[in-house]
């Protein structure tokens, strides 16, 4: 059982046994009935306090897990944009090897044309 669920059944529990109390009181009280209203306001009170009590510590922890949960998110958030820059970097980088590989083969292309172009041009002129 989480510390939540048992924090929120001890309270219905106190509760309950608040009013139990409360009753038996009134019951077998050798009061007069001023007094007797004087302590079950008093208990009230008390109840209402302790009661405030939880809500305000239920309230700071909602409060830090909403802290905690925002902290979690920005830090994911900046692992994912860490991570989609190194990959666009790397696209980059493979972009321009890819370039380069292409220009160098266009100029290997060119320069074997070229080769082949002038050892035509030299069988040509040595028939002649």
């Amino acid at each position: 059982m989480s510390e939540n669920e048992s924090g929120v059944s001890g309270l219905g529990w106190f509760l309950a046994g608040l009013g139990i109390g409360a009753l038996v009181g009134v019951l077998y009280a050798p009061k007069s009935g001023r007094e007797t209203r004087d302590e079950l306001a008093s208990s009230a009170r008390d109840a209402r306090e302790k009661a405030m009590g939880y809500v305000d510590q239920g309230k700071e922890q909602l409060g830090e897990y909403v802290e905690r949960g925002k902290e979690y998110y920005e830090k994911g958030r900046t692992q994912w944009s860490d991570y989609v820059e190194k990959g666009k970097n790397f696209v980059q980088d493979q972009q321009s090897r890819v370039a380069s590989a292409v220009d160098a083969g266009k100029q290997a292309f060119t320069q074997a044309q070229q080769s082949v172009q002038q050892g035509v041009e030299g069988v040509n002129q040595s028939q002649s």
